[in-house]
């Protein structure tokens, strides 16, 4: 079961603050604009986990996260 959708609005909410990615990313918002399904779920026994959500901010560049890292945002920012 994928969380998102190419097209769907997403803010970054990455809970952990030692993450690697926290202070570059942390709070943006972006639009999927690419759905890459992997094995991930199957080594974590969590079937959301088999999907990698490329996601594109303002100003161009793209990066990919899983959904426990993205949540909905209804609005376009």
């Amino acid at each position: 079961m994928r969380r998102f959708e190419v097209g769907d609005n997403v803010r970054v909410d990455i809970p952990n603050r030692d993450d690697a990615d926290f202070d570059r990313y942390h709070g943006q918002t972006g639009k999927v604009v690419e759905v890459i399904e992997d094995d991930a779920g199957q080594a974590t026994g969590d079937e959301r986990d088999s999907y990698l959500f490329g996601v594109e901010f303002k100003g161009g560049n793209t990066d990919h996260f899983r959904w426990r890292d993205l949540r909905p945002n209804p609005k376009e920012e």
